[in-house]
């Protein structure tokens, strides 16, 4: 294995965050309570509760493998490839299910954008695992 190089630690630790977040949006999201739903706006409820099981399906998928590929990133085991293409599979069909069948319902400006970064975040990991075990900066 050669060493890697001194951002790497940090950037996967950065990942490891951004991916907690994502899951602790998950639960959330998961276990809202119907006073918090009603505080929504009516795009915002319309659009909860037009999403397929599928859809939330692949946010965990997203969340949880996102999260375990950046801890493999952190201990440096080649693991962390698969675990990132299934995170970023889960992204896409959750992003199919967001922007492609929900289609009537209006989507915040907000929400478009952090979406789109979520697929770049996953994008750009799958690709630094990728030249990590490339590079035998992971075994």
């Amino acid at each position: 294995m050669e060493k890697a190089p001194k951002w790497f630690v940090p950037v996967a630790v950065v990942a490891l965050l951004w991916n907690l977040l994502g899951c602790f949006a998950y639960i959330v999201d998961v276990t809202i309570t119907p006073e918090a739903l009603a505080k929504m706006t009516a795009a915002q409820q319309a659009m909860h509760a037009a999403r397929p099981a599928w859809s939330v399906a692949a946010t965990a998928f997203a969340v949880w493998f996102g999260a375990a590929g950046s801890l493999g990133l952190i201990v440096k085991k080649r693991w962390a490839t698969p675990l990132f293409a299934i995170s970023l599979i889960g992204i896409v069909c959750q992003d199919v299910s967001l922007f492609m069948l929900s289609g009537s319902t209006p989507m915040d400006q907000t929400a478009l954008v952090l979406q789109c970064l979520v697929l770049l975040v996953g994008i750009a990991l799958l690709l630094l695992s990728r030249r990590a075990t490339a590079m035998r900066w992971i075994a």
